[in-house]
């Protein structure tokens, strides 16, 4: 408990600090209290929320998120699934019309006791009765009485949900038979910012909240194991694998339900699930981390439960290492039946498919951690800051943990870019997420284009340098939100480099980088090699040249507006370092000091790091 104490008190002070600064966000204490009745999936709960409004607008109106409202026929959600080019296969069924195969939107044909819904009654400030509106998944709340600057308010309020035949991501009795899936399950204020309300209709994408801290209480029937955010405070009275070492838990048979006390400090969501067949085996993390995994007692997929938990171990140690510290003391790895998807202090993940699957979500979902959980950019406007960095992650440290490394392990998210580039149907990644024509693309931009954003750091300003990035970004913007110039500006203090020029054509833009061989000819015993800049977006040169010898010789061209040298990547191959080229001169112009009879091979970035979208003409033999 002292820990927990001291973690609370770390993050408020950190909040603190940042509020006497010209940072500021706003901050939320939660208390609900829940009863599920699990046999009609339905829930009741009264909410307590004190508001802190540490922005200088006063606040006449507040939003709350009713994100089980998607789950109806004719929600936006709905519309959407019927509407866009390429729809969610989980989110669709396949039917004949005619002779033709269609694919129909699952929430279109919801019966009554199968949609999801939340609903909110008795909203007061402070004791007086607000007026409320419903629009989706949005509640809109006219307050009676404005939250000043720098003053704090406290919300109260009733909800009663029902959970959803599990479409996506929430709901229940899913394919793999877990009974309560219970992710965006209560009315969540919206986060308030520098750029404003973030209201945003929930379109099955990814979400965005206010920090703070979760005091929930759960009533369900005694039978079900719960897993999910926050610490089990009554854990002696629970049992159900919780209970301390030695401690024997004794439930009266004339009880029929149990409350779960959770407390969760400084986080933005609170998710749990629910299930009467869950095995729970807790295993120690590094730092101390308690690690839970609750899954299926299915003897087919038991033995890959139990293989995936020293995995974890390693995985969360490699993370550790490379961005920074998990700061909370649990983390819960959970079988909820639908993909995987992250969440405060733990991870619903599909759970009977192959071990090497069950490994590769796992590290996915929990890399997770470091960058919505711990950093928590915008998804809805920024879902390459977390898709793409939590890529990398995953990929890096999957790669450092693994048996045999490969040299390049980015190379799946430089396929994906490609492909998308060549369709022709690229937007830029600011694009907002609900915006995309097509899921594909909304997943190729932000979690292989995203990944690529780190990768090519590496090329830019090398890997020592791209590493120290990722630690200063984290130490730096933990529990602050960071926008895209929060990464740009932790690599630029790191490396010295310019790099507003890379987050606005990588980011902002659709601009491809093409650099291309144009003409190799000899002169005067020396050999004269002209580049050309064929794609719109700049980026500084790493050309190798292998002569018929066997030896090499390696040629750094820095780009001029970076205003930077990149150190040698490979101090045991002699590399020239040329003058700059500007990114207005369409070709560069250089000279090898021997014939071109003596050169077997010129190679624009043999990395491969960069991704440059037409390869063929980046080697000369």
């Amino acid at each position: 408990m002292k820990k927990l104490v001291a973690l609370s008190i770390f993050l408020s002070f950190g909040s603190l600090l940042a509020q006497n600064s010209t940072y500021w966000q706003q901050h939320v204490d939660y208390k609900m209290n829940v009863t599920m009745d699990a046999k009609n999936y339905q829930y009741k709960g009264k909410q307590d929320l004190v508001y802190t409004n540490n922005s200088q607008d006063t606040l006449r109106k507040v939003y709350y998120h009713l994100f089980n409202n998607a789950f109806q026929p004719g929600s936006e959600m709905d519309v959407r699934i019927q509407n866009i080019k390429d729809p969610d296969a989980r989110m669709v069924t396949k039917v004949k019309v005619g002779n033709q195969e269609v694919k129909e939107s699952r929430i279109k044909n919801l019966k009554p006791n199968e949609i999801g819904y939340l609903r909110v009654s008795n909203f007061m400030q402070d004791g007086v009765a607000a007026m409320t509106k419903t629009v989706g998944t949005i509640l809109e709340v006219t307050l009676p009485k404005p939250i000043l600057p720098n003053s704090k308010t406290t919300l109260t309020l009733d909800f009663d949900g029902q959970v959803p035949v599990q479409i996506r991501r929430s709901g229940r009795n899913n394919a793999e038979g877990v009974a309560l899936s219970m992710a965006q399950w209560y009315p969540k204020i919206a986060e308030f910012d520098f750029e404003g309300w973030h209201a945003d209709p929930y379109i099955a994408r990814e979400f965005h909240g206010v920090w703070g801290n979760f005091d929930v209480k759960i009533t369900i029937d005694k039978e079900y194991v719960i897993g999910g955010t926050g610490y089990l405070q009554n854990k002696n009275e629970i049992g159900h694998g919780y209970q301390d070492a030695g401690v024997v838990v004794k439930i009266p048979k004339k009880t029929k339900t149990l409350t779960w006390h959770f407390n969760a400090p400084m986080v933005h969501d609170f998710t749990w699930a629910a299930d009467k067949e869950y095995i729970h085996d807790v295993v120690k993390g590094p730092n101390d981390v308690d690690l839970h995994f609750l899954y299926k007692n299915n003897p087919k997929f038991i033995q890959n439960w139990k293989n995936l938990q020293p995995k974890t171990v390693e995985l969360m140690k490699i993370y550790n290492k490379t961005v920074g510290d998990y700061p909370y003391k649990q983390y819960s790895v959970i079988q909820g039946g639908d993909g995987g998807m992250e969440y405060a202090m733990c991870t619903l993940i599909l759970g009977q498919g192959s071990f090497d699957g069950l490994v590769g979500v796992t590290a996915h979902e929990m890399a997770h951690s470091w960058f919505q959980h711990v950093l928590a950019s915008n998804e809805s406007k920024h879902g390459w800051m977390d898709e793409g960095f939590t890529s990398f992650l995953d990929d890096y440290g999957s790669n450092e943990i693994a048996d045999k490394k490969l040299e390049n392990p980015f190379t799946g998210a430089y396929k994906g870019y490609f492909a998308m580039v060549n369709s022709g149907k690229e937007l830029p990644q600011a694009t907002h997420a609900d915006r995309f024509d097509e899921n594909r693309v909304y997943s190729i931009t932000s979690y292989s284009k995203g990944e690529l954003f780190l990768t090519q750091l590496i090329y830019l300003i090398g890997k020592e340098n791209l590493l120290k990035t990722l630690k200063k970004y984290y130490k730096d913007f933990q529990f602050k939100h960071p926008t895209p110039n929060d990464i740009k500006r932790s690599a630029e203090r790191v490396s010295g480099a310019n790099l507003d020029w890379y987050l606005t054509d990588w980011t902002q833009t659709t601009n491809t980088i093409d650099y291309g061989i144009k003409e190799v000819k000899e002169n005067a015993n020396q050999t004269t090699v002209t580049l050309e800049r064929i794609g719109r977006m700049p980026m500084p040169i790493d050309l190798l040249v292998e002569y018929t010898d066997g030896t090499m010789e390696s040629f750094y061209i820095p780009l001029r507006m970076m205003s930077f040298e990149k150190e040698n990547p490979n101090p045991a191959i002699k590399r020239t370092v040329l003058s700059d080229w500007a990114w207005a001169f369409p070709t560069k112009e250089f000279s090898i000091a021997k014939p071109k009879s003596a050169i077997k091979k010129i190679t624009i970035d043999p990395s491969g790091l960069m991704a440059d979208v037409k390869q063929e003409n980046n080697v000369y033999k």
